[in-house]
């Protein structure tokens, strides 16, 4: 049996050179290998980089050094937004960037780690993102082609490691980190703890030391897990006209349902679920059976949803990486997906990942739940901040997903898709069927339960 060396995180940094494609693990900042990347950027006459990751960090700290350093080129990723820093640079023209929904990035990433030139998939077919690729027809779905990703040095982020290069990822950990150590022809991982080879139980390793060229021994503390260091970075807004939207949401779920939840309102509905709904939450960083915050701690102690925001392990709950994760989603095994929007149209198609010239640089993982998730349920405000409806007769915003909406929620009413038509089916509290109407840009049926007179198509 091998033995992988050891070495600082000083020197397995001086193995990047400038112009190199580094493939960096995590999600947010869980998982990721900051005393690495921390120590490259110690390294400022290395630039010129090609950084491959979910996201670059969070302003100034993992890959957001590297691009307050300017030591960064080229950023892939699929979302940037949670760092400021990165999207201003990108927005000045100082970084490129390539934009790749989080799903095919993963799949990218484990076809050029295995061999593979490239795929179809069909995220993003029909949206701005599919700009320029080759599309083909499947089973009557259209799909894009995409490249396969490989880099030349990867950084990845274990829990524990043995003399001969074996991985245990932690929890919610696993995400990118598998994936990339196959895909980079130098692999360092990052670790907390090395064992003797043999201490590890081989029906445990995630990652064989075949992939890993070296080992950095380095703890991780508090300050690397930025946002996910504590619950209290939840910025969960809790309001009555909130709480009735995720009980809307609610109803709309079966026993047995395998649910995905998007950020804001959508996690809201989280704290509304029991036992006795039988439902099972998705997080597509790589989680199974997503319980509810805890009171305090943070990533240290807990794994982390989505949002990047600590969460408890429900019993029966299993983690994986971010390519068997979205391996469920395109493959039809999640239910339901709730998630945001900035704008619906009559088609049913959805906008909600890009505002021309605002600070918006991600689509994350929804291109992949909208086209991939059973059925799709939005969660928005009427209105925007200038009173203009988000239901509206046809997008202008970039889409998300074509014609894959079957359900809305807002703060007034529920509206459902149907054979190509928009049916009102509920008003929510204080909401009146004149005020729908009057604030609503989109045509639509009505068929409330409780009938008023003049209840007629718009």
């Amino acid at each position: 049996m091998k033995t992988v060396p050891q070495m600082s995180a000083q020197e397995a940094a001086a193995l990047v050179k400038s112009g190199d494609t580094l493939l960096v693990g995590g999600f947010g900042m869980t998982g990721n290998p900051v005393n690495l990347v921390h120590a490259l950027a110690e390294l400022t006459p290395i630039r010129d980089l090609t950084y491959v990751g979910n996201n670059v960090g969070e302003a100034g700290l993992g890959g957001g050094r590297l691009m307050r350093n300017g030591q960064l080129k080229k950023a892939i990723g699929s979302f940037f937004t949670s760092n400021r820093e990165m999207v201003a640079a990108a927005q000045a023209g100082e970084v490129e960037t390539q934009l790749i929904p989080q799903g095919t990035l993963a799949e990218a990433l484990r076809a050029g780690g295995a061999g593979i030139g490239g795929f179809f998939t069909p995220t993003a077919a029909g949206t701005g993102l599919a700009e320029g690729a080759e599309v083909r027809e499947f089973e009557g779905q259209r799909q894009i082609f995409q490249l396969g990703i490989k880099g030349d040095v990867a950084f990845v982020r274990a829990w524990r490691a043995d003399t001969a290069g074996n991985l245990q990822y932690r929890m919610t950990e696993q995400n990118f980190n598998p994936v990339m150590a196959t895909a980079a022809r130098l692999v360092v991982a990052e670790v907390e703890q090395v064992v003797a080879a043999g201490e590890l139980d081989p029906n445990h390793i995630h990652t064989p030391g075949c992939f890993v060229d070296y080992i950095v021994q380095a703890p991780l503390s508090l300050e690397n897990l930025g946002s996910s260091a504590s619950v209290a970075g939840s910025d969960k807004v809790v309001s009555d006209e909130r709480r009735e939207m995720a009980r809307a949401a609610l109803a709309e779920l079966q026993p047995g349902d395998v649910v995905n939840l998007g950020i804001g309102i959508p996690t809201l509905v989280a704290d509304l679920i029991t036992p006795e709904h039988s439902i099972t939450l998705h997080s597509e960083n790589g989680m199974l059976g997503v319980g509810p915050e805890p009171e305090d701690g943070g990533a240290m102690d807990y794994p982390v949803n989505a949002g990047k925001i600590p969460v408890t392990a429900l019993s029966g709950s299993s983690y994986f990486d971010s390519p068997k994760s979205f391996g469920m989603i395109r493959g039809g095994h999640i239910d339901v997906a709730i998630m945001g929007g900035l704008q619906v149209d009559e088609g049913g198609n959805l906008a909600n990942w890009a505002v021309p010239g605002k600070p918006l640089l991600g689509v994350g993982g929804a291109m992949d739940l909208a086209s991939g998730a059973k059925k799709l349920i939005i969660t928005m405000t009427h209105n925007d901040r200038d009173g203009r409806s988000k239901l509206v007769r046809q997008c202008d915003l970039p889409l998300t997903a074509p014609a894959a909406v079957d359900v809305v929620i807002t703060e007034l009413a529920v509206f459902r898709f149907e054979e190509g038509r928009v049916v009102l089916s509920k008003l929510l509290s204080g909401a009146t069927l004149d005020e729908v109407q009057r604030r609503t840009e989109a045509v639509f049926e009505i068929a409330l339960q409780d009938k008023s007179p003049g209840s007629e198509a718009q």
